[in-house]
């Protein structure tokens, strides 16, 4: 085979390959399930570590506005199954390789000795979200969808106890209802579409007659209850906070990026489908997005302002970020879309750190946990509280972090759209109401100091803290890299407003 043919097949195989390398990592720790922890542990993060490496290789080569297919088989689309690589896609498999590096590396400090099969666990959701974001099949995102859900109710009940059964259940039946509703709309669309390929689908809602346009809104405005229900849009968000809570910190920091795969479904959809050249079914959720995303914004703020515990106050404060990414993607513009697209890397990476964080915290406060109480002094109080300082920083979204620039942006790029004084106020004031209450918050945790802790152990170690700090160094890094992340992201917004080049892509010429 010539130099010139392998340079070609290379990038293709490519794209395969974030979606096979976990899911061999996770045979191979099943397998392996008797030996010592030490080895499992180190396949696990070298699986991580290499799909770091894949992403950053996936991003360089869509940079210039290249999207790699990878058709399984060798099945020609819309016949057979693909999976397609273009900016959003890489974007969104290094934020997740990058946090699950960090995670996993927390919880093999001896949180994954807590129960069964955690590495395999961890391995098969990176295989379900790395599938969900490079799929080119709208049912094989319901399969990847179920992939990710299955294992994070393995990974949410991990160590046992009431708190995390409770929240499990809940979590599972109402994931359960989305994957039916997904089911109802996947089944309408083929009925009147005859297919599921997502390029095809694009092709051929365009196409629609009028007679099957009834039926292709609805299953359209199911697939939006679904997408809302897995980035916990209002009203369908109350199974988060107690889930997210009640998880190991390890899986709490993983699980920030689930919430942002409805985001991803909804921006893919509603994009390429239903976007500005899908005839009688544009602008489909265009009346829907903006509102209910200022809504969730506003509650979460609400939600973590009342919190009684450092956790939920942090799941309070991701379905606040939620809102605030909603609301930049339905402003509907390339520059709400970039702003958005440069925000969800932020809120990802600040999450996960303030979850490992309020871990930390809570294990130096003995009896008394994240409770927010007053109480006696922490254990190495000054490193803790620093990193709570730059943590509440980022989440408030105050200068001149990347929040703050995530949210500048965002209330840009509304200057010229009708609801601009609805997003101006509610933005500011959700960003008022989270300094509020990380104040509190962090004058009880660090302040109010009332004697002498009982059961409180060692102060931090690095090992610990280092997860920790490199999450936080990763906000600083979007910080100084806004340039190019931005012009990335915009870059990829406007590829993502002009889909006939990802039809293109897919179908070929024919598309």
């Amino acid at each position: 085979m010539s130099a010139p043919l392998l340079s070609g097949l290379a990038p293709a195989h490519l794209v395969a390959a974030p979606v096979l390398l976990p899911l061999f990592a996770g045979v191979l720790l099943l397998l392996a399930g008797r030996l010592e922890p030490l080895p499992r542990r180190i396949l696990g993060l070298s699986s991580s570590l290499a799909q770091v490496a894949l992403a950053l290789a996936l991003l360089v080569a869509t940079a210039s506005g290249d999207i790699l297919v990878y058709a399984l088989g060798d099945w020609p689309a819309p016949f057979g199954i693909v999976l397609v690589a273009d900016r959003l896609a890489a974007w969104m498999l290094l934020v997740t390789a990058l946090v699950a590096l960090f995670a996993l590396f927390h919880a093999s400090r001896g949180d994954d000795l807590e129960g069964r099969h955690f590495h395999v666990l961890f391995q098969l959701q990176l295989f379900g979200l790395n599938g969900a974001f490079l799929t080119g099949d709208l049912f094989n995102l319901f399969v990847f969808f179920e992939i990710l859900l299955l294992a994070s109710y393995g990974l949410l009940l991990h160590g046992g106890g009431p708190e995390r059964t409770r929240a499990g259940l809940h979590f599972v039946v109402i994931n359960l209802t989305g994957s039916t509703l997904f089911l109802f709309a996947v089944g309408a669309l083929y009925g009147v579409l005859g297919t599921l390929n997502m390029a095809d689908l694009a092709v051929k809602t365009a196409a629609a007659p009028a007679e099957n346009l009834g039926v292709v809104r609805a299953a359209g405005l199911l697939l939006f209850a679904v997408f809302a229900l897995k980035a916990a849009l209002l009203p369908l968000y109350l199974w988060l906070p107690a889930a997210y809570a009640s998880a190991s910190p390890a899986v709490a920091a993983l699980f920030a990026i689930m919430t942002k795969v409805g985001a991803y479904g909804l921006l893919r959809v509603y994009t390429l489908i239903f976007g500005a050249g899908a005839g009688g079914a544009a602008g489909l959720i265009d009346a829907w997005l903006l509102p209910l995303a200022l809504a969730t914004l506003a509650l979460g703020a609400l939600g973590a302002l009342a919190s009684r515990q450092l956790r939920h106050q942090v799941a309070y404060f991701v379905v606040a970020s939620i809102g605030s990414l909603l609301t930049a993607f339905g402003l509907g513009s390339a520059s709400g879309i970039a702003a958005g697209l440069y925000y969800l890397p932020h809120t990802t990476f600040a999450a996960a750190a303030f979850f490992l964080l309020a871990e930390a915290i809570a294990r130096r406060r003995g009896t008394l946990a994240d409770r927010l109480d007053p109480g006696p002094e922490l254990i190495g109080s000054a490193g803790l509280g620093a990193l709570f300082f730059v943590a509440a920083i980022l989440v408030a979204g105050l200068p001149p972090l990347s929040g703050f620039l995530g949210k500048f942006m965002t209330l840009r790029a509304a200057v010229d759209h009708p609801a601009l004084p609805w997003v101006m106020g509610i933005v500011l004031s959700a960003g008022l109401l989270s300094m509020v209450a990380l104040a509190r918050s962090g004058s009880l945790l660090f302040f109010r100091a009332q004697g002498r802790i009982e059961g409180a152990t060692a102060p931090a170690t690095l090992a610990e803290l280092a997860p920790i700090l490199a999450l936080l160094g990763l906000c600083v890094t979007l910080t100084l890299w806004a340039g190019p992340a931005s012009e990335f992201a915009r870059a990829t917004a406007d590829q993502l407003l002009a889909p006939h080049g990802y039809v293109h892509a897919v179908l070929g010429q024919g598309g």
